[in-house]
C-alpha cells in the first residue's frame, strides 16, 4: 500500500524534530567519549548518531505501524536486520550522513529516510538539519527541492555532456589501494572530481544538475536507496557498474552509478568498470 500524504508529511516533520533535538544539539558540542570508531578509524558513529536513529525508529512505528525498520546503527549492532530489507514495507534510516564531517565541526551532512515496498524503493529524503530543508523523491512522481512554508520546486535533470566537461563524485579514499591507483589514471578525462564525505549532499547535487555523476565505493541502503531514487525521478539513470538494475536489497559485491541521463550512465560503465575489482 502506497504511502499516504498525511503518512509522508508526519516522516517528513519526524526526521526535522529529531534533527533539531538530537543532532544539532550535538553539533560541535562533542566530548571524546561521545565519538566511537566502527570498522575504521575515519568510520564513526556518535552519540547523536545513535539516539537519533533510535527516536526515528519509535516515529517510524507510530506513524507507520508495523512497518520494519533497517538503520544503519541497527545494522552495525547486528547484521541479520538486513534481513528485513525484503519485506513489504520497510522504512531505511541513516541517522547522521556524513558522520566524519558532523564530528569534525563540518556542516555537511544529513539525515536520509527511504521507504521500499518489496524491494523497491518508493519514497526518499534527503534532508540538510543546518538549513532545514530537503530533496523529496516519490516512485513515479518526480524529485522536488523543498523548504518550509515555500511551494516544492521540481527537479530535472538530463541530457548527454562530454567527459572533459563533467563534474563526478568519486570517494577514492574508500576503495582499496590498487584500485584507487587506477581510478586515479583516469581523472584527468574529467572536469572535475571530487567528494564530500555525504551521500545525501551528493545526491541532492546530482538530483539539482550540479553533479553529472556519483560512482559508489559501496552500496549500502541507508546511503544510497533514496538518493538513488532521486536522481532517477529528476530524470537521471541510476544502475550497476556492471550493468545490472539496482534495488536497495543489494547490500555488497556491487557498485553503484546514479548519472544525469542514460548516456552519461554508459560512459561511466565504459570508463570505470575495467578499472575496478568487483
Amino acid at each position: 500500500m502506497p504511502i499516504d500524504a498525511q503518512a509522508e508529511a508526519a516522516l517528513i516533520e519526524a526526521v526535522r524534530r529529531v534533527a533539531k533535538d538530537e543532532i544539532l544539539t550535538r553539533f560541535r558540542n562533542l566530548s571524546d567519549r561521545d565519538v566511537k570508531t566502527k570498522s575504521a578509524p575515519d568510520d564513526l558513529v556518535t552519540e547523536a548518531d545513535t539516539r537519533a536513529e533510535a527516536a526515528l525508529t519509535k516515529a517510524v512505528h507510530d506513524i507507520l505501524p508495523g512497518t520494519a525498520v533497517v538503520g544503519e546503527e541497527a545494522v552495525a549492532a547486528d547484521p541479520s536486520v538486513l534481513k528485513m530489507l525484503g519485506s513489504d514495507r520497510v522504512v531505511i534510516i541513516d541517522p547522521i550522513d556524513g558522520t566524519w564531517n558532523f564530528a569534525k565541526g563540518l556542516a555537511t551532512f544529513g539525515v536520509i529516510l527511504a521507504v521500499a515496498e518489496k524491494g523497491e524503493t518508493v519514497l526518499g529524503l534527503l534532508y540538510d538539519p543546518v538549513l532545514d530543508d530537503w530533496v523529496l523523491a516519490r516512485k513515479g512522481g518526480g524529485t522536488w527541492f523543498c523548504r518550509p512554508g515555500q511551494p516544492p520546486m521540481r527537479l530535472t535533470i538530463g541530457g548527454d555532456i562530454a567527459a572533459d566537461v563533467m563534474t563526478g563524485v568519486v570517494p577514492l579514499f574508500m576503495f582499496p589501494e590498487a584500485t584507487r591507483q587506477r581510478l586515479l589514471g583516469a581523472i584527468p578525462g574529467f572536469r572535475r572530481i571530487w567528494s564530500v564525505r555525504c551521500s545525501c549532499h551528493e545526491y541532492r547535487l546530482a538530483a539539482q544538475g550540479n553533479a553529472d555523476f556519483i560512482l559508489t565505493a559501496g552500496i549500502n541502503p541507508w546511503d544510497h536507496a533514496a538518493g538513488a531514487l532521486a536522481v532517477a525521478e529528476a530524470g537521471g539513470a541510476v544502475g550497476l557498474l556492471d550493468g545490472g538494475r539496482y534495488d536497495p536489497t543489494i547490500t555488497e559485491g556491487a557498485r553503484l552509478v546514479s548519472a544525469r541521463s542514460p548516456e552519461v550512465l554508459d560512459r561511466i560503465r565504459a570508463a570505470f568498470f575495467p578499472l575496478i575489482d568487483g
